[in-house]
């Protein structure tokens, strides 16, 4: 039975912390790749100092319409300094409407050419699951087409409990039930989509029902669940801090130097890849 495990980083370029952890997490740990934002602060560091350290890296584009600045004008998706103002719901609304899907696909152009400008990639996917928004996913892979990126990450999470009443009895753990019946829901959609091209995608997500909490224990029993033939992907936010952090993204980098880990996704049959090597499965 193959099954492939990919464990990935989101938010690389966004700022020295998480490009630190990228660095660290791939020469060092069992991360196989990252998504890269095109309007993060450390962008340009991720590019010239972290990447080229980085031998086996694959690298994505990790679009982004929800946080930080722009990089057109568009004011739809912008308060007037040129800030993403609009949340997860208001984009589902609004991407009914024309006028605001042009400016969607206007700053995703934009994204995807600043990336490309600069590097090669193999995948992409979206900050806060953006691109999941079935009319933005048809976008996407619209786009993915164009650009030639073989990969889109969707976004069906297989349930599943982790024995910590800490990680259930919380403020995090009841919105992020709603999250993965919404994903579950829209990637059943999306695959649809996914037939009119010939794009490579995940079967399997870990990383949303757990979303701020995610560490060794949250990746090794998202994965016991996964028992066929499949490619299953993780997303982490890790943070490498210079000094001790309480702070849950610093835990996620923690979880990519954990070897102990590492023994286990082998030995429940995982092999560790990343997304140029499913790009030829």
């Amino acid at each position: 039975m193959n099954k492939y495990f990919i464990l990935n980083a989101d938010d690389f370029g966004m700022s020295d912390f998480f490009n630190n952890a990228v660095l660290d997490g791939v020469n060092n740990g069992i991360l196989t790749s990252a998504s890269i934002c095109a309007n993060g602060e450390a962008f340009e560091d991720a590019i010239n100092n972290i990447l080229p350290q980085c031998n086996d890296l694959s690298l994505g584009i990790h679009l982004n319409i929800i946080e930080g600045k722009s990089l057109t004008n568009c004011p739809l998706l912008t308060d007037e300094n040129g800030y993403f103002n609009n949340g997860y719901i208001s984009l589902i609304l609004k991407s009914f409407n024309k006028d605001f899907m042009t400016q969607v696909e206007q700053e995703f152009r934009a994204q995807i050419e600043k990336v490309l400008s600069v590097a090669k990639v193999d995948h992409i996917d979206s900050h806060v699951h953006t691109h999941a928004i079935p009319n933005i996913f048809k976008l996407t892979a619209r786009l993915a087409e164009e650009y030639k990126i073989p990969y889109i990450r969707t976004q069906y999470e297989k349930p599943y409990l982790v024995p910590s009443l800490k990680k259930h009895f919380n403020t995090k753990y009841p919105p992020n039930i709603l999250k993965i019946i919404l994903l579950n829901s829209f990637t059943i959609l999306n695959k649809q989509v996914l037939k009119k091209y010939n794009f490579k995608t995940n079967d399997y997500l870990i990383g949303v029902g757990y979303t701020g909490m995610m560490d060794d224990m949250t990746e090794e029993f998202g994965l016991k669940v996964i028992n066929k033939e499949s490619i299953t992907e993780s997303l982490i936010h890790p943070c490498k801090y210079t000094q001790k952090n309480e702070d849950s993204h610093h835990f996620e980098y923690l979880l990519t130097q954990n070897s102990e880990l590492k023994n286990k996704i082998k030995k429940m049959g995982f092999t560790l890849v990343n997304h140029s090597f499913v790009k030829k499965f």
